[in-house]
């Protein structure tokens, strides 16, 4: 099997862009990842695309991919759709690390897109809700921060950790997603402010939950046939780990910890042949905090009932021992469901190339990437390592 290398990526604002279609998002967001990449490429270059999306409102859920990829200027090229509900565009880069890998490709085109923004709340819930298991939780009416709110009051029961634990994570990450221009909600926020927010599902507030978001992002992939034709400090997919699980929350044998995060990382680690403590940053699936939490837990950062003293610690913030959510994670940056994914390879990319400016972890050399679907029913964890001087 070849090496694969990441030599581009970019992506739009994630927010509410009420003026852009999702095939405008995406066009932008391959355009970013072209133009990112240092010696130039063009798009007829590209051997094959995958496209990661909800298709959150219904639009154009059939042939997908075709209707973005051919917007964006690439003719011709197989065009795949992924969906794996909020992991979609990371189980898309893993489809394309593997054409790369097997000799399908030498240059693969990885991305998302979703757009949220244009519907009632109402109807936002319903399409949420798809992400779980159908008859027992979305038709008998639990919300996706609901079955959150169910792991987050069963992590206390057992643990150590309280709310304000949450409310830390919040504060941590907004202050991050303040440093950030492509960020949905790039505000700071007080502790105050994340503790004291209204209750969305007991225990969880406003606060604790991401926003809804439109965006898109996308992801180059290159053979290490093809590589030195667009850069000699490319990006190494170190390793690629990718697990599913049972989709409905009551179907599994815990709800503080989510074994498919754990499969994922352990298959990621192994094939990069590294260690958890390895790692320099990480940009971790916290569409709600206590998912924080338990990525924390899932990805070896620390042992079971551990995050909250993690969090105490400071080891998670920009300048800590192990950044996570430089970008302001889901929380703060945004979550556009089929964009999530590829956007954390975005942000880990700049990360790597010393590119992400006042939110740069210092002497960035490995991160780590993890994008859960659901509420676990899949997962995919991305390792990522720059080589310089190739």
């Amino acid at each position: 099997m070849r090496e694969a290398y990441i030599i581009g990526a970019g992506q739009t604002p994630f927010g509410a862009m009420p003026g852009e279609s999702y095939r405008s998002l995406f066009t932008d967001a391959v355009d970013a990842a072209l133009n990112s990449v240092p010696d130039g490429i063009d798009a007829g270059e590209i051997d094959e695309a995958v496209v990661g999306t909800l298709g959150v409102g219904g639009r154009q859920i059939g042939l997908s991919g075709p209707a973005v990829t051919e917007h964006a200027g690439l003719h011709g090229i197989p065009s795949t759709r992924v969906e794996n509900a909020c992991a979609a565009s990371g189980y898309a880069v893993r489809q394309a690390v593997q054409a790369v890998r097997s000799g399908m490709a030498d240059v693969a085109l990885a991305g998302g897109v979703e757009v949220m923004t244009d519907m009632s709340g109402d109807a936002a819930k319903y399409w949420l809700g798809v992400s779980g298991e159908t008859e027992w939780e979305r038709l008998t009416g639990t919300t996706f921060a609901g079955v959150y709110a169910q792991m987050a009051s069963a992590y206390f029961d057992r643990y150590d950790a309280t709310p304000e634990h949450l409310s830390q994570v919040a504060v941590k990450n907004h202050k991050n997603g303040a440093k950030n221009d492509d960020a949905h909600l790039g505000f700071e926020c007080s502790i105050e402010d994340a503790r004291d927010a209204p209750v969305v599902a007991d225990p969880l507030n406003l606060y604790h939950c991401c926003p809804t978001s439109d965006g898109a992002a996308a992801v180059l992939v290159a053979s290490e046939d093809a590589v030195g034709e667009y850069t000699d400090e490319p990006i190494r997919v170190a390793g690629v780990g990718a697990a599913s699980e049972r989709v409905g929350l009551f179907q599994r044998d815990t709800y503080t910890g989510i074994d498919a995060s754990m499969e994922a990382a352990a298959e990621a680690y192994d094939r990069a042949g590294i260690e958890p403590d390895d790692l320099d940053f990480a940009e971790v699936h916290d569409c709600f905090a206590i998912a924080e939490l338990l990525a924390y837990e899932d990805l070896g950062f620390c042992g079971r009932g551990e995050a909250h003293e993690l969090v105490d610690s400071g080891a998670t913030e920009l300048g800590g021992e192990l950044p996570v959510n430089a970008s302001g994670g889901l929380k703060s940056k945004g979550h556009p469901i089929g964009a999530t994914g590829a956007g954390q390879i975005a942000e880990a990319v700049k990360q790597l190339r010393g590119e992400a400016g006042d939110r740069q972890v210092e002497d960035a050399e490995l991160g780590l990437t993890h994008n859960v679907g659901g509420s676990g029913g899949a997962a995919v964890v991305h390792v990522l390592e720059r080589e310089v001087g190739r």
